[in-house]
């Protein structure tokens, strides 16, 4: 569908008539529900919605969807089902999630550079015309929030402070086997009142370059770092982490007391071979001597390479997409569920699994949801992720606030 040029000032710009468009609100965090509300329609009129944004890497994206206006002549994308479109029931934000790329080659949503806002245009269109027009400012950051570099005692990371002083529980955030400093998961984290340490451990700088015999101490030292903080003190810790990062998230609440509540999301129940499973070496060592694990898709026996999740002395939160095609981390969260029934686990364990919900299960972020192949930066391996568009958005509607309840019921106090 061929998208009219429009003039937009501010967030609410009717165009002709007494039509009119709104996002409610219309500056807003990155996983903050808005809605679009259009006004001034006929009854039972039918008309066009349009949205459109800019990525990160410059590249266009769109959706549309058909409503009819109720008998006041309004609309309110949180109330109605579009009868045409892009997505097909009621979804707030269905004009966000169910965006698609219009120019080939392109694999997925890329964030803004530098954390920097996501403009969101919206138009309303009466017989093909434009009558209305508002946007939408999504932000990664919330206000106050501050961020600094880590570069001490051999750590590697960025420390985010959250607005307002005073004492504030923390975060260890951990990322999968892309490497680097898994930023945007830490700045949710902060957004939402939490010190978070967005923690490197391969593939950054002078770290290793390969996820492979990564000494755990390392991530002893980032929890000790954290609790020499004044700002944390004796405040309590939860570890956060994603893929081969939740997989690592279980690891370390199974080993240190420090840590009071684990969320995994997509995780492994048993520790996995060095970077993607092709090598036949091992991910993690402690006190010099390397963990035991195994290489998916080979024969091992069931009980080689399991964390002993049952150590953790702190409630266990994961989320999974149950078309998940890197690995089967909707059966391997409930193998972990099932290991703390059998060991009466004395906290809370619960596994959110998501049916259509692929390996993105539960991002914390309201963007275009569409993905393609995408190329392991490296492995050098296209790797799809599973799931759709609209099942992997039911996953972070779901997820998001339950999700910051964990964390608010855990590190209370």
């Amino acid at each position: 569908m061929k998208l009219l040029p429009l003039v937009i000032c501010g967030a609410f710009a009717p165009i002709a008539g007494a039509q009119s468009l709104e996002v409610v609100p219309a500056r807003a965090t990155i996983d903050e529900m808005v809605a679009v509300r259009a006004a001034g329609l006929t009854p039972n009129e039918r008309v066009t919605i349009q949205a459109e944004l800019t990525d990160g890497g410059g590249q266009p994206w769109a959706s549309h969807a058909d409503f009819k206006a109720d008998t006041q002549g309004n609309i309110d994308t949180s109330k109605q089902a579009p009868v045409a479109g892009s997505y097909k029931k009621i979804s707030a934000i269905g004009l966000i999630w169910s965006m698609m790329p219009q120019k080939k080659g392109v694999s997925g949503y890329i964030s803004p550079p530098n954390f920097g806002p996501q403009t969101v245009d919206f138009h309303l269109l009466r017989q093909g015309k434009v009558a209305a027009a508002a946007r939408l400012e999504q932000r990664a950051l919330a206000d106050g929030v501050e961020r600094t570099p880590v570069y001490e005692d051999g750590l590697r990371g960025t420390w985010f402070a959250p607005a307002g002083a005073g004492r504030h529980a923390a975060v260890l955030v951990l990322g999968g086997s892309n490497g680097g400093v898994p930023l945007r998961q830490a700045a949710w984290l902060a957004s939402h009142g939490y010190f978070a340490l967005a923690l490197a451990y391969f593939h950054f700088e002078d770290l290793p370059q390969e996820l492979e015999r990564i000494p755990l101490e390392y991530f002893q030292k980032a929890l000790e770092w954290m609790v020499d903080r004044p700002e944390i003190g004796e405040a309590r810790i939860a570890v956060l982490g994603t893929s081969r990062g939740g997989e690592l998230a279980l690891q370390l609440g199974s080993m240190f007391p420090r840590i009071n509540a684990v969320v995994a999301y997509a995780p492994s129940n048993t520790r996995v071979a060095s970077c993607c499973g092709q090598i036949g070496t091992p991910a993690w060592t402690w006190q010099g001597r390397a963990l035991s694990y195994i290489r998916l898709g080979a024969r091992t026996p069931v009980d080689q390479g399991n964390i002993e999740v049952e150590n953790t002395k702190g409630p266990i939160l994961m989320i999974s997409g149950q078309a998940d095609l890197v690995w089967d981390s909707a059966d391997m969260a409930d193998a972990v569920v099932s290991r703390l029934k059998n060991h009466y686990f004395p906290y809370s364990a619960e596994n959110l699994k998501y049916s259509n919900a692929g390996h993105l299960a539960g991002r914390q972020e309201f963007v275009p949801a569409w993905h393609g192949l995408v190329r392991h930066p490296i492995s050098g391996r296209e790797i799809y992720m599973g799931g759709s568009a609209e099942g992997d958005a039911k996953s972070s509607i779901d997820s998001i606030p339950k999700v910051l309840d964990f964390l608010r019921k855990n590190l209370a106090g």
